[in-house]
């Protein structure tokens, strides 16, 4: 019996060595704390509710459709948790709707189109590897055959204001030819002939039913995301005040017909710096404008007082 209390205590040590032992090998480290408990704590990612109904231009989407459903889902939780990218979209849109808005009107495009520029260029200049230019993202054959100047010297893709009148009669003639704003929307990225070929081949009517490629595929899906989200911030976490916004600076018109051979000495004279009169006129493409027709162009300067200038 002794014996065996014994081997019993000798165990009893043996095993109380390997927990210290265990315990010692997984401590952390005061480099290495897993604050795991407070990051949740901190942060937390939540699954969204897909809206009952959602639109594009007053055409709803089919949401009963698992495959449509699962498609909209996924992009609203891309756009909502990419939160920088989110925040730069509220910003930019107060600066170029009031822009854009009056334009489309103008012409009888639905309002909605104006969500189709912010996923085509993010309200940015932007260039893409297959040469389209600008917030509508204009390829150089489509601007010049609707009567905007691309060259070297100007390219008149990167004016705000002729680049939305362009895209609002693609976009016209592609509701005319395919019969909804939604397949004209989907047309903007894929072309009139594109989508009309897979109507035909598929023998479906709707964008909702078509199978494409993946960048066409979300296009719709984007769009209404950024819609969604972007009139309803709060919603999906967004907050900010109306001073956080971009505004856009006024400025006055100043004509020209002759060539400049400076920029930068040219904007001078209205008290501004080359820098800044290409920020209100990025289609002026070099430092100078050759001009050589007399053709009459409308510079846009700021007015006095919103930009420090040096010397």
């Amino acid at each position: 019996m002794k014996t065996i209390k014994n081997i019993l205590a000798v165990v009893g040590l043996v095993c109380l060595s390997g927990l210290f032992i265990f315990a010692a090998q997984q401590a952390p480290s005061d480099e290495n704390i897993d604050d795991t408990p407070k990051l949740i704590n901190d942060y937390n990612v939540y699954a969204l509710s897909v809206p009952d109904r959602l639109d594009f231009a007053g055409e709803a989407l089919p949401l009963k459709d698992p495959d449509v459903y699962e498609r909209m889902d996924r992009e609203l939780l891309v756009n909502t948790y990419w939160q920088s990218n989110g925040l730069l979209m509220f910003k930019r849109a107060e600066k170029y709707f009031p822009i854009i808005e009056p334009i489309l009107k103008k012409h009888g495009i639905p309002d909605d189109f104006k969500y189709l520029a912010v996923i085509e260029s993010g309200l940015t200049n932007a260039v893409s590897p297959a040469g389209a230019r600008g917030v509508w993202q204009i390829m150089p054959e489509t601007g010049k055959e609707n009567g905007l100047e691309v060259n070297s010297n100007v390219d008149e893709r990167y004016n705000l204001e002729k680049s939305t009148e362009v895209a609002c009669k693609y976009l016209l003639k592609s509701k005319k030819d395919l019969g909804s704003w939604t397949l004209a929307a989907a047309a903007y990225n894929a072309g009139n002939a594109g989508i009309s070929r897979r109507l035909k081949e598929q023998q479906v009517s709707n964008y909702y039913d078509l199978l494409l490629g993946e960048e066409t595929g979300r296009y719709m899906f984007r769009i209404v995301a950024l819609k969604e989200i972007l009139n309803h911030p709060q919603k999906y976490g967004f907050n900010f005040t109306k001073k956080d916004l971009y505004t856009d600076v006024p400025t006055f018109k100043v004509e020209i017909d002759t060539a400049v051979s400076d920029f930068a000495s040219f904007a001078k004279k209205f008290g501004i710096n080359y820098k800044i009169l290409k920020i209100h006129n990025p289609w002026l493409r070099e430092p100078h404008l050759n001009n050589k027709s007399r053709k009459k162009y409308t510079l846009e300067i700021p007015k006095e007082g919103y930009y420090r200038t040096g010397p």
